[in-house]
């Protein structure tokens, strides 16, 4: 939406009954509820969103980077409801939204592949047979979706069928298809993605990659750019195969090419998001490039607003993702209200968050509350920089993951730039945090620092009891 200010593009926000308070229903010039708190009757609900759209006499929608960014039926909709869909089309997003289908496209571009399954598995026998002729250890993955559901790490024959019933149930559940395919399983990988933007004119080129290793649950939960130990050889390789898999599918738009690393740096395709990704802004800091304000000049037609020789690489850049979770409770996600919310400031520092001060954080969504960029000349200085922010990052009334982040940017390994995706397994215990302050310390000083800033900075006192739309600017404080 600032984007789109900045370009003179009026903005509409669409939101649930759970969001009425949030921070992008107020920024949007119009805003209008489309349904209840759960997801299936508000944000789920493709059919509600374009209606919203043609009343309003809106032009485009953007999709953001969850719920239906990455939905072939919703883009077609959109596309046949005379709208235009910010993102690539919808056959584009159907051959890579399957991951079979974007192993295929890849390999006729001569992509490295992971060994494994050609097409999708249901059957234990024959997953039996595969397996043997892959070799163990193996990876079962839903055929139809990620996030690291569905997933599953085999050791050996004796665990498969277990492995197996369960994968294709979590794939089931989480994406309607109970389809999976089977591939090697590397033992210390590395999760690098290269970030790739094409127009309806031909023209790809990528920004090069980004570094996301650090995961709990298959998930991200920290990015950097470019990665520590790629150098510019392997650079451009990765880079050259991530435009051929975006041209393999006619693509344009802003999208990901996410490969396996192994630890001698051979690389393997493993598949391509068709979206904007969370972790965007750290490659929005390395290269100068505003990727939404591409991706909406592409979606009006209009070429890249540059060629692969103009894009270079400035600095480092380091993103953390402040979720609502217990880190000492298996990531377990966590509600309540935010009672104290003061995000840090600085040279290099960006917040992208979408909560403010004593909102709620509901049980319906993602428990993402903020993401957390800083931007220096080099690793070194980013880390620093990252630690500083942190520490000056309060946060009481929920569980959050700062704690845990501040021990992953500390730790040496994490320092030499030589960790892979296992990190978390191996470096993390709830044990490593219980020498910091209690929870009740942190609120007790995260209070100090709140009244010390209000005192301060009056103006910035959290919006209060905002009643209805015509108020929505109107600031009431209590105390």
């Amino acid at each position: 939406m600032r984007t789109a200010r900045e370009m003179g593009i009026s903005t509409v926000a669409v939101y649930s009954e759970a969001d009425v308070y949030a921070p992008h229903v107020r920024f949007a010039d119009e805003a209008v509820c489309i349904g209840p708190a759960p997801s299936s009757q508000s944000y789920l609900n493709m059919d509600k969103i374009i209606e919203t759209a043609l009343e309003l006499g809106a032009d485009a929608i953007h999709p953001g980077y969850g719920f239906l960014s990455e939905n072939a039926l919703f883009a077609e909709k959109v596309k046949q409801a005379g709208l235009v869909f910010i993102g690539p089309s919808p056959q584009s997003i159907a051959i890579m939204g399957s991951k079979l289908e974007a192993k295929k496209a890849a390999a006729q571009y001569g992509i490295p592949l992971v060994p494994g399954t050609e097409k999708a598995v249901t059957d234990l026998d024959e997953a039996k047979i595969i397996a043997g002729k892959t070799g163990y250890p193996i990876l079962i993955k839903a055929s139809a979706g990620g996030g690291g559901k569905g997933m599953r790490i085999v050791e050996d024959e004796s665990q498969l069928e277990e492995q197996m019933q369960r994968a294709m149930g979590e794939a089931r559940s989480a994406f309607g298809d109970a389809s999976v395919f089977i591939e090697k399983y590397i033992l210390s990988p590395k999760h690098i993605e290269v970030q790739v933007l094409g127009d309806h004119h031909g023209n790809v080129v990528h920004l090069f990659e980004r570094e996301c290793s650090i995961q709990r649950r298959h998930q991200k939960v920290i990015e950097e750019a470019p990665s520590p130990v790629i150098d510019d050889g392997l650079r451009k390789k990765m880079g050259e195969s991530a435009i051929k898999a975006a041209k393999a599918c006619g693509y344009y738009g802003a999208g990901t090419v996410e490969f396996i690393v192994d630890e001698r740096l051979n690389f393997y395709f493993l598949e391509m998001n068709t979206r904007l990704q969370v972790e965007h802004p750290v490659t929005e800091m390395i290269t100068g490039v505003d990727l939404v304000r591409e991706q909406i000049r592409i979606a009006e037609g209009q070429p890249l607003s540059f060629a692969q020789k103009d894009l270079s690489i400035r600095g480092h850049a380091i993103e953390i993702r402040v979720y609502a979770e217990d880190p000492e409770n298996n990531f377990l996600p966590d509600t309540g209200k935010l009672q104290t919310y003061i995000p840090p400031k600085g040279p290099g520092v960006r917040v992208d968050d979408g909560y403010e001060e004593g909102m709620e954080i509901p049980i319906h969504y993602d428990p993402m509350v903020a993401k957390l960029i800083v931007h220096a000349f080099d690793r070194n200085a980013a880390i620093r920089r990252m630690q500083r922010a942190i520490d000056e990052y309060h946060i009481s009334g929920i569980k959050n993951t700062l704690a845990f982040c501040r021990m992953v940017i500390g730790h040496p390994e994490f320092q030499s730039g030589k960790f892979n995706t296992h990190f978390v397994d191996v470096h993390f215990s709830p044990k490593i945090l219980e020498n910091r302050f209690t929870g009740e310390e942190m609120e007790i000083l995260a209070a100090f620092g709140a009244v010390e800033y209000q005192q301060v900075n009056p103006s910035n006192a959290p919006y209060r009891n905002i009643r209805k739309k015509s108020d929505w600017k109107k600031r009431k404080y209590n105390g």
